[in-house]
């Protein structure tokens, strides 16, 4: 059902994804998208696509260690961050399986203390999602330790209501552009 859900989501938002993507080689050529390692269920190891944002030579490191990451922005991408519109080629992956639309968002190959708090809690059993409690309740501007016990709230509590209750309040974060750091 969720694949499902996920295919109609995919084919109605489709003309949104292609115009994007027409802006992307406009501005700055191929490739469109941006693909980064992450954990996924069971700490098995996956390939996420986003929109890509930053220009061809930027370090392959996260955002917030470059030096000074307006230098690499392309001039569409702090709107699409900011917005999230990054964020919709994930719907490849919800449809390949490695994520689904909630749960904890998978972290980075190179998360090692993320990865260990996970697997304490067992948080890293539930499959990852584009977006979590722990995104709805502060996104970044959580501490690891804070973003493990969110998730592993998530987990304890997992519920059709809680889930759409997560998806209201992403959805009016991404409007409000709340809690975005670009």
């Amino acid at each position: 059902m969720n694949r499902l859900l996920s295919l109609i989501i995919a084919l109605s938002i489709l003309p949104l994804l292609f115009i994007i993507s027409l802006l992307i080689v406009a501005e700055n050529g191929l490739p469109i998208l941006f693909k980064q390692k992450r954990v996924g269920k069971g700490n098995k190891l996956f390939w996420i696509y986003k929109f890509r944002t930053m220009k061809k030579n930027t370090p392959n490191i996260p955002t917030h260690l470059l030096k000074d990451s307006s230098n690499y922005y392309t001039k569409l991408g702090p709107f699409l961050r900011k917005y999230s519109l990054d964020e919709l080629p994930q719907l490849i992956n919800i449809m390949k399986g490695d994520i689904t639309f909630i749960g904890p968002r998978p972290a980075l190959y190179n998360q090692k203390d993320l990865i260990q708090r996970r697997e304490k809690k067992g948080v890293h059993m539930l499959k990852p999602g584009v977006t979590g409690w722990a995104q709805v309740n502060g996104r970044d501007g959580v501490s690891i330790k804070e973003k493990v016990e969110l998730d592993y709230y998530y987990m304890q509590n997992k519920s059709f209501l809680l889930n759409i209750k997560i998806m209201f309040i992403t959805l009016l974060k991404v409007i409000k552009a709340e809690n975005v750091q670009i």
